[in-house]
């Protein structure tokens, strides 16, 4: 039992003594902005899907579509009304109408997915979805009607966390595991280890040696690569063949998000159990970007796509919070919402 309360946890990538195995409304567990409409977004917390139209004013809360826990909410980009929901044991739910009707699309994912960590789509076809899950890594090409799985190269490693996608290159992907990084350049028909300066490969014996909870890649060099994990934050320049440690100087090695600032490379946002912090220098020094934060442990973290001053943070214990003046401050949006009516 203890095994598989580790697990649950290690599996949303936050190892969270189990505060965050615990049912509470004020967990926000992941943020999915509209990628035009600033006045569109959605939260996932521990138990339910929240929509707001207004910025964050007033909130939908959709009727439970899963007998679980949601555990991340994505949008097609191409498509916006259409949502993904990953859930703990119910795997994949999806919305074509921005929330009001929910459907399992799961043909194809094993029956002991525990948790499904992250959707990444392909850049130019939406349709074509990669999932990161507690039993690996699935590829849909049909927006969801059928998934395979894609561990070809990573079959010592079960728990996938997360997923990159190089947007100039969508063959190249980066998968961040319990067991490190791998990284794809044939769209994950294939991976291949590439943890040289990020952990030993004798310490990789040990379960759950570290986490990488998030990966992101610099859209205007995207050689330069930026992970956050269990043991701290670590950058590459050649698409992971080397990494090194960044950020020693944050005041927890957690790293449970990752923002980079998509034309300014050097600015970049980190969330974890410190709160926020924020460099703009590429990760030489850092500043702590905390102020109206009522709770310091940052679950997710979330940049308006059309205004880069513009973050959502959401936290452990006191839901969601946005900053207007590119982290300087924080106010809280509360999440208060009536169930939403049938259709």
């Amino acid at each position: 039992m203890l095994f598989r309360t580790v697990a649950q946890c290690a599996s949303l990538a936050l190892l969270l003594s189990c505060l965050g195995c615990q049912k509470d409304s004020e967990a926000v567990v992941s943020i999915a902005l509209h990628p035009t409409n600033p006045n569109i977004l959605y939260v996932a917390t521990n138990d339910a899907v929240y929509k707001s139209r207004d910025g964050g004013g007033t909130w939908e809360k959709f009727p439970s579509f899963s007998a679980r826990r949601v555990t991340t909410v994505a949008i097609d980009p191409q498509l916006p009304a259409t949502i993904y929901a990953g859930t703990m044991g119910d795997a994949v739910y999806k919305s074509p109408d921005g929330g009001q009707h929910w459907l399992p699309h799961n043909v194809g994912l094993k029956e002991h997915v525990s948790f499904v960590n992250q959707f990444v789509f392909h850049p130019a076809l939406s349709e074509k979805i990669y999932a990161a899950t507690t039993v690996g890594a699935f590829y849909t090409k049909d927006a969801g009607r059928e998934w395979e799985e894609r561990m070809n190269g990573m079959k010592e490693v079960h728990i996938v966390t997360s997923i990159a996608i190089n947007e100039k290159d969508p063959t190249i992907l980066y998968g961040g595991t319990t067991g490190g990084i791998y990284r794809s350049d044939d769209a994950a028909m294939s991976w291949k280890k590439v943890n040289n300066g990020l952990i030993p490969e004798s310490e990789l014996m040990a379960s759950m040696a570290l986490g990488v909870n998030a990966i992101e890649i610099d859209r205007t060099n995207p050689d330069v690569v930026y992970a956050g994990t269990t043991k701290g934050l670590f950058r590459t320049a050649d698409k992971g063949e080397r990494w090194e440690r960044i950020g020693q100087s944050l005041h927890d090695p957690f790293i449970s998000s990752i923002v980079v600032h998509p034309r300014e490379p050097g600015i970049i946002y980190i969330g974890g159990p410190g709160g926020v912090w924020k460099t703009t220098d590429s990760g030489k020094t850092w500043q702590a970007m905390n102020q109206g934060l009522v709770t310091l442990n940052v679950r997710a973290l979330a940049m308006a796509p059309r205004n880069v001053q513009t973050l959502y943070a959401g936290t452990n214990g006191s839901g969601l919070y946005r900053s207007i003046d590119a982290g300087a401050t924080w106010v809280s949006v509360p999440l208060k919402a009536a169930p939403s009516g049938p259709g």
